[in-house]
């Protein structure tokens, strides 16, 4: 991909029909920011020097970025950066790329807990907390909540707590390592809300996702047993063993997905309201589930 004594714009024209050749999806937004972050600039910038022509001495990383994107690599994990309800977030191959639904469940849980804890400070619990965007979301939005996230994955820990530094909430959010909600339970900690967004993909969908999907991120954070339902279901079976069942309960969910989980939480405990949250696609995604307080 010849690109020597190209302006700005001649790379990113010449880097779109590169990637659209490779049938990388969306090609131009990726030239656009494949561009932005070799030069560390936002998209003002570089359009103030859309006629600069590209250095000489970024020749070279700008043909790796390019390649590193026709290859399939997500451009999130490639910018090492996503952004998520107005904040960035720093990603890599450790966690899931933050989704813009995942922003209608932090939107549904900002709404409850407000009207259902008006005066109060409720515990704020995120259950597999990959990059920490839940967590990190809300406790920079509630200054007066508290807020606990909890991963299996160590590194997983490691990238969330990076983000809620860079965020200015880490001394906010307390991070306990472990398998769903056995670390509250061993720590008796009773969380008020209570937020998942857990692996739900079926193992045999693995075969029809993306490449960028199936290739890059990180298959324990995807997959969710035959179904897609099993953390759902162990989730919800170790609900009665909290000091007490959480006022909110707000889970993602997979296609086709909502009812079976909104059984499992009927089945679990005695709640006032359970009610499904769609996507922009109009597909049920999040399950809410409210008790009594």
């Amino acid at each position: 991909m010849p690109t020597a004594g190209k302006t700005m714009r001649e790379a990113y024209v010449e880097a779109s029909s590169f990637l659209t050749s490779h049938g990388v999806a969306e090609a131009a937004a990726c030239a656009e920011l494949l561009l932005q972050h070799l030069m560390g600039w936002n998209r003002t910038e570089l359009l103030l020097n859309w006629q600069e022509p590209l250095p000489v001495e970024r020749m070279e990383a700008w043909h790796q970025l390019v390649a590193r994107k026709a290859a399939g690599e997500p451009v999130q994990y490639i910018t090492g950066e996503q952004e998520f309800y107005g904040l960035t977030f720093a990603v890599n191959g450790a966690v899931l790329i933050p989704r813009p639904e995942t922003e209608l469940l932090v939107e549904a849980l900002l709404h409850e807990g407000s009207r259902l804890f008006p005066q109060g400070a409720p515990l704020l619990a995120d259950v597999g907390t990959g990059s920490g965007a839940i967590p990190v979301t809300i406790a920079h939005a509630r200054p007066a909540w508290r807020v606990a996230a909890s991963d299996i994955s160590v590194a997983a820990l490691e990238m969330a707590r990076l983000n809620a530094q860079r965020h200015d909430v880490a001394a906010r959010v307390e991070w306990l390592e472990g398998d769903l909600l056995e670390p509250y339970i061993e720590r008796r900690l009773a969380p008020d809300i209570l937020v998942s967004n857990p692996p739900y993909i079926p193992d045999g969908d693995l075969p029809a996702l993306m490449p960028e999907v199936r290739l890059y991120e990180p298959h324990m954070a995807l997959f969710g047993g035959i179904e897609g339902l099993d953390l759902y279901r162990r989730m919800i079976q170790q609900l009665p063993l909290l000091p007490h069942i959480p006022t909110v309960v707000g889970l993602e969910v997979g296609i086709r997905q909502a009812e079976a989980v909104a059984a499992m939480l009927r089945d679990a405990a005695d709640w006032e309201e359970i009610r499904f949250v769609k996507d922009l696609q109009g597909i049920d995604r999040h399950v809410i589930a409210i008790g009594p307080r």
